[in-house]
């Protein structure tokens, strides 16, 4: 008997909504389906905006969570139609998880455990999609375990290990969303999973290809391809401290933004756009080569999950700096790159009706495991 549950993405990219319908009662996962939203551009630059201190933005930020949950119900529901050919229906759907628009991500410091200052907060209203949809809603999966002083991030490493993970061989699986983050998965059963963001993925590649071009995102990488790298740009760019911190660490758009970019770019007035996506993709490019350099030495593989595993340059640039690597979409791995973060909530929203942890603490460095997210019944 099916074993459903659907899950909902909208990551940092901004680029919209990927949702999962994923039957577990196999030991290999399923999908059953798979749909997507596009966010029209006023509302992609909304929820930029909500991003940095602005005006209103209590009231801005609560209608986003609605739209936010009418989209993610959008998506549900096209899943269901779908689903209905295989003689499913809503109330065959065990739980939606829904990861929510993350915002804000000022996780605990250890020096700040005892404040209680850290946070990360996602746009979304489980409680609407709840009533759009007729089916549970798990969301908030990251609040536990910052207040257990975890990062509340990457929690995908744990079903990396379940999706990908191999008996004697370590694999890493890199995500290239909107942030990069990486998993490495020891094939020894004893060793402990270890993930972290390496740092920006397509933010800034797409902020910067968008503002030059009118385009959401550099196709394939073919504008980075046309440019040169400017090594000067590149050793700036890389001198952020947060590339030298050791993990737990996590990172989003309150870092890496368009407005730390144009700070660096002070000195670089008349260099070429093109040239700079070409040094914006090197950086996103060495930023995960050196993470899999420091902390991933004995991985042969690499599979990349992510809107980045279809920017053909980056993967180029990718393999050219792990030659003894093996550089890979996660679809030549079962699971195409879109569906990855998705179906990883699906399974997260599983793990928290099962009280069963979420988190690794290896990666995200709380406290200890922690049963993740708030459970909004049908």
């Amino acid at each position: 008997m099916p074993e459903c549950y659907i899950g909902l993405m909208s990551g940092t990219s901004l680029d919209g909504v990927d949702g999962v319908l994923v039957d577990f009662s196999e030991p290999i996962l399923r999908i059953l389906a798979k749909a997507s939203l596009t966010f029209d551009n006023r509302f992609r630059s909304e929820l930029l905006a909500l991003n940095s201190p602005s005006h209103n933005e209590l009231h801005r930020a609560a209608r986003a969570g609605n739209q936010i949950a009418a989209d993610y119900a959008l998506v549900v529901a096209d899943l269901i139609g779908q689903a209905s050919s295989l003689g499913l229906v809503a109330a065959d759907i065990r739980a939606i998880g829904a990861h929510g628009q993350t915002v804000r991500h000022q996780p605990q410091r250890v020096s700040e455990l005892a404040s209680g200052t850290g946070y990360t907060l996602q746009l979304n209203n489980p409680a609407l999609l709840a009533e759009l949809t007729g089916i549970g809603v798990v969301a908030d999966f990251r609040s536990r375990d910052v207040a257990a002083g975890g990062q509340g991030a990457p929690l995908v490493p744990a079903f990396h290990r379940y999706v990908f993970g191999q008996a004697n061989a370590t694999v890493s699986v890199l995500n290239v969303g909107g942030i990069a983050n990486l998993s490495v998965l020891p094939g020894d059963a004893s060793q402990s999973v270890l993930g972290f963001d390496c740092g920006p993925g397509n933010a800034l590649m797409d902020a910067w290809c968008l503002q030059h071009t009118g385009q959401p995102f550099d196709a394939g990488g073919t504008w980075a391809a046309s440019g040169q790298c400017l090594p000067d740009l590149l050793a700036q760019l890389m001198r952020e401290p947060y590339f030298s911190q050791p993990p737990p660490k996590s990172t989003g758009r309150d870092l890496f933004s368009l407005t730390w970019l144009h700070d660096k770019l002070r000195d670089f007035a008349s260099a070429r756009p093109q040239d700079i996506q070409n040094t914006l993709t090197e950086l996103t490019a060495s930023a995960c080569v050196e993470s899999v350099d420091s902390y991933a030495k004995h991985s042969k593989s690499l599979v990349v999950c992510g809107g980045g595993a279809f920017n053909l340059y980056l993967m180029q640039r990718l393999q050219a700096g792990l030659p003894g690597v093996q550089v890979s979409a996660s679809d030549q791995h079962g699971l195409p790159p879109l569906e990855v973060e998705a179906a990883a909530f699906a399974w997260l929203a599983r793990q928290t009706l099962g009280q069963l942890p979420g988190n690794l603490p290896s990666v995200t460095g709380a406290a200890g495991p922690r049963i993740l997210g708030a459970i909004y019944p049908a």
